[in-house]
């Protein structure tokens, strides 16, 4: 015996439930009601409790999703344009000097800049709703730009290794070391800042991509130090300064690569916080009526999260009664887990196999 109710709203989110009780199955799939605001979701949920009815909170986590794919793309939109402002800065200055250095750092910021694109276009497509073919529709995009971050940091270290060596080989004059001293604090200054809201935005919502990103620029603001201390060096006569020190930073952002390779890599091997499958299993365990969480599986689709969980209850309940289980569990994991906008509960009678 199946039963199974569907509802579509303009994200086409979706959530499912799924009970068994001896060979019968009970299968309960609710997407997301039709809400025109959080206003209405809220209102809902509160007539949903007076007339004992369940209460849905999946289009808190709609909006939820939502809010963070907006914050995610101010963050870029707005780190783009920081950075771009810095670049033009250090390229006045390096028409005036001639450093070389300082040039390629500008080149840095350029790159560091235009790697919001792929990632914008990766929230832009993480909107998209879920296909016949793309079942779990377009999240995976984000995780995707993260490779071609990771690939934009690697490519930052090997210019800047590149650029120390010409240096040490082919020494070359520069001028106007106080501006260039300058341009390097700006650069710095505007990386670090762009650093700082990119990881701060990215682990708020959950976003492994624009982490990375942040970790991104936050390279090239070593690499504009490394042309401030060079400038110094110069000024005290050390004409060896300056690629010296660029080989110092190239090594720092080799250990910025690695965080990002972690972070990026973790997310396409599907890894999620321990602490937070332990607060899953214990919102499904607390639910009345599971006697026990056998396998609970989370993954990250973007920066959005999905569940899995198989759990038993007793085999005298009816198919009614353990759907209203399933669905309470649901309706806990939604509500106690952040980022997760989509649940399947699986239930079998306490003794089965699986």
């Amino acid at each position: 015996m199946t039963a199974a109710r569907d509802h579509d709203d303009d994200t086409d989110q979706r959530r499912g439930a799924h009970a068994g009780v001896g060979h019968d199955a009970h299968q309960h799939r609710d997407g997301d009601h039709d809400h025109d605001s959080s206003f209405l979701s809220r209102a809902h949920h509160a007539m949903s409790e007076v007339l004992g009815a369940h209460s849905h909170d999946s289009a808190d986590q709609v909006d939820e999703a939502l809010e963070a794919d907006e914050d995610g793309r101010r963050a870029l939109v707005s780190s783009l344009l920081i950075l771009a402002g810095t670049a033009a800065v250090q390229a006045a200055v390096v028409a005036l000097s001639g450093s070389v250095a300082l040039l390629g750092d500008t080149l840095h910021n350029v790159a560091d800049a235009l790697t919001a694109v792929p990632l914008l276009i990766a929230f832009r497509l993480s909107r998209r709703p879920a296909t016949k073919r793309y079942t779990y529709g377009y999240g995976r995009a984000e995780d995707l730009a993260g490779l071609f971050v990771v690939a934009m940091i690697a490519l930052s270290s090997a210019l800047a290794a590149w650029e120390a060596i010409d240096r040490l080989v082919h020494p070359r004059d520069v001028t106007d070391l106080w501006l260039v001293a300058f341009a390097a604090l700006v650069g710095f200054a505007g990386n670090e800042i762009v650093a700082r809201y990119r990881i701060g935005v990215g682990r708020r919502i959950g976003s492994a991509a624009l982490v990375a990103d942040g970790l991104h620029a936050r390279t090239d603001g070593f690499t504009s130090l490394a042309v401030l201390l060079g400038a110094g060096g110069v000024a005290l006569g050390w004409r060896a300064a300056d690629p010296v020190i660029g080989l110092v930073i190239t090594v720092a952002i080799l250990g910025v690569l690695r965080s990002a390779v972690r972070q990026v890599g973790a997310r396409l091997m599907d890894a999620v916080d321990p602490a937070l499958v332990d607060q899953a299993r214990a919102a499904v365990s607390g639910v009345a009526g599971v006697q026990e969480v056998r396998e609970l599986r989370i993954r990250w689709i973007g920066h959005t999260l999905r569940a899995e969980v198989d759990a038993t209850v007793d085999p005298r309940l009816t198919v009614t009664e353990a759907h209203d289980i399933a669905h309470h569990a649901e309706t806990h994991l939604l509500d106690q887990v952040s980022r997760l906008t989509g649940a399947t509960i699986h239930l079998s009678p306490t003794g089965t196999h699986r």
